[in-house]
Order: structure tokens, then sequence, then C-alpha cells
């Protein structure tokens, strides 16, 4: 099936002989099962027979978004968990098993990611470098010289979308037999799917594009063949787990996913071009943008025609107090810290993605004082332009 119609059918409608079959899946809230005979139970907790004993291990709700997932990222399996920073955690610890305890990352990349890599990752021994993953040269001489177990990458980085050669990313990683972990919140299995150019694991933050209404938090991991059992093995003993109910909501999300992410894609250009144009604004960075410093990875790796549903930009003359009273003059244009909603959201990196980065590794990401990055909604885009003009007029 093309992608529209997975979105739609994959992960559904489950047959049982001589039961009715539900058109969408059920939401299974309880925590516990069993069968009827005990050693029936006994095979499944054994791993010697598919089927649930309880909630933390795997329920049919979320078995049904992890078959979706997968489908969508053209994975070997998923895990659904209960958060994006979740699914980020147990992605790396995945990848870092039998593996030399060193991580190379992205050194432009979302806030918290950086956070969990120096306050969770670093203070247990596991060493950490941060790398332009955008000089290739540069990113195969630190491989080389740190060997690492693991390699982190957004497919589009946060808030900047810088855009990697994933393909040759893959290949240098591979070649010093370390796993590579691509974010792929920002491009959505829409765009691009990094698995197909060797990765190994992909992580979403579910509460973003997936879900899709700013009412769920969660993630989701998917793996390829390698990987896929050492993750449900962490999440077993770890407990991450996503709840049914948001399982439910995100599947229900993700049914839209195609038709929203294309009009959210198409809003974003339209604003990024009208922003080039706006006599307020310094730069604006967004991947349709001929002088994009990846342009030719995003030619080559981004579905024909969408270019994503983020973009950034910076106001002339403006320091953290302009930006603050920028925000508040905005009506329809929600001022909030997430992205990938069905409403525009506007969000101040330096108040809130990358608050707590370093000012020095702030710096060198590019993340200005007068930077805000906007994920365009599915509204009307002259509501949104008009919203953002009366906004920048004062």
């Amino acid at each position: 099936m093309k992608f529209e119609s997975q979105v739609v059918h994959a992960g559904d409608r489950k047959r049982r002989p001589g039961a009715p079959v539900p058109s969408t899946t059920p939401i299974h809230l309880s925590s516990t099962y069993f069968y009827e005979n005990a050693a029936t139970l006994d095979r499944v907790l054994g791993h010697e027979e598919e089927g649930y004993c309880y909630a933390r291990y795997a329920t049919p709700t979320n078995a049904a978004l992890e078959e979706l997932t997968t489908a969508l990222e053209a994975g070997a399996g998923s895990l659904a968990t209960a958060s994006g920073m979740a699914a980020v955690q147990i992605a790396i610890q995945a990848a870092l098993i039998d593996r030399p305890h060193r991580i190379i990352a992205s050194n432009a990349i979302y806030g918290a990611t950086v956070g969990m890599l120096d306050q969770i990752f670093a203070p247990f021994g596991i060493d950490v470098t941060y790398v332009d993953i955008c000089d290739l040269a540069k990113f195969a001489s630190v491989v080389e010289k740190q060997k690492p177990g693991a390699v982190f990458v957004e497919s589009v980085s946060n808030p900047l979308l810088r855009v990697g050669d994933l393909g040759r990313i893959a290949e240098i990683t591979r070649g010093a037999n370390a796993a590579l972990v691509v974010d792929n919140t920002f491009a959505t299995p829409m765009i691009l799917r990094p698995l197909e150019h060797g990765a190994h694991i992909v992580v979403h933050s579910a509460s973003k594009y997936l879900a899709g209404h700013g009412d769920v938090l969660g993630g989701v991991v998917i793996s390829d063949e390698a990987h896929h059992e050492h993750v449900r093995a962490i999440s077993r003993l770890a407990g991450p787990v996503l709840g049914p109910f948001e399982a439910y909501l995100t599947m229900r999300g993700i049914k839209t996913l195609a038709l929203r992410f294309e009009r959210q894609c198409q809003n974003a250009r339209r604003l990024a071009e009208w922003l080039a144009l706006h006599p307020k604004i310094d730069r604006v960075y967004y991947c349709s943008d001929t002088d994009h410093p990846d342009s030719a990875q995003i030619q080559k790796y981004f579905a024909p025609g969408l270019y994503g549903a983020i973009l950034s930009f910076e106001i002339k003359d403006h320091k953290r107090e302009q930006v603050l009273a920028f925000m508040d003059r905005l009506k329809m244009v929600v001022p909030g810290t997430s992205l990938g909603d069905v409403h525009t959201l506007l969000l101040y990196p330096w108040s809130a993605s990358h608050r707590n980065v370093a000012p020095k590794m702030r710096e060198r990401m590019g993340i200005k004082e007068n930077l805000v990055r906007v994920a365009a909604g599915i509204e009307a885009v002259d509501d949104i332009i008009a919203d953002l003009d009366q906004a920048l007029a004062h």
C-alpha cells in the first residue's frame, strides 16, 4: 500500500474466528491478561507463544499502533513509549548494548536531547562527543578517532533545519560497527524513512505530527531486526510504555497524517516566502530555500514537493524582551512549546526548546536571541500571515 493508505489501514481490523471485527482498534484498559489454562499463560510469559500477559510488556491497543508505525517507517518492529524523550533514551540504550559506551551526536539537536546526553548518559560513564554531521570529513574523522557505540542525529535539525547526508552518515557509522539512531520527528515518514537509508533505529515524538492534535504525550521507537528485541527487553524492565488511551489517540491521529502534513508543508512554504520579503525579518530558515546550505541533501532525500512544516526566522533588532512582546501580540498563532498540531505554534528557542543549553553551545548552534520557530498548522495561510504581520508591525 502507498503511504496515504497505510496511515488509514495498517494495524487496524484484526480478525478472530467467530468474533465481530471492530472497524477501529478498541482501547484495552486492562493491566493484566489471563487464559483458559495456566500453560498458555506460561508460554506467553516465556515468549514461546504470542499473546498478552501484562500491560508493561504489551497491550492489543499498543500493538496495533506499533504495527502501524512499523509499516510507516519500514522497520522490523516498534515500541510505543510514554514520551518522545523516553523513546530517545531507550533507543540509545538499545544501540549501546554490546557496544562501546561512547556516543557521537550531532551538534545541532533539540535542547532536551542535549540535556539527556549530558545529564543522564554522561554521569554514568558514557562518553559524549558533539560534531557537525553536515561536515562529512569532520564527522568521519571523529568517528574514526572516537570509535563510538552509537551515533545520534536528527533527520532535520531543531530549530535551524540542517539536513545531513543520511546515507553517507549511515555508511560511516556502520563502518565503525556503531548503531545509527535518527530522530525523524520533523520530517515524518512522509518525507523520508531513515531505515531505508541505513539507520538502525528511528525515534519520534508521537506528541507532534503523528498524534497531531496537541492532546497526546508519547513517543515511538522503530527498529531494524537486529535491535528490536533489545528495545523491547529494555522496555519490559524499565516500563516507560505508552498508555492504551494515548495509543488509541495517536493511532487515530495518524489516520489523517497524510492530509494534515501536506497542508502544513504548503502553509510553511508560503509563510517562508512571505517572511523572506518582510522588512522586519533578518533571515528565514526553511528547506525549500534554494540557498539552503544542505539543498543537495534535501533534493536527494526528501519526498518530491515536501519541505517540512517547520520554519524559523530572525526578527531585526530584537532582543529577548522584544521577542516576548511580539509573542504577546499574536492573536491566532499559539505561542506554545510544541509543534505538529493542527493549529500554528510559535516557539522561542531561547526560553523553551534550548533554554537549558549552555550559552556557548547555543551560540555554536547558531541559535540567536532574535530567533523564533514556527510550526505551521492547517489554518488558512492568509490568516496565519495576517496574524504574524500585525504582531511584527509594532
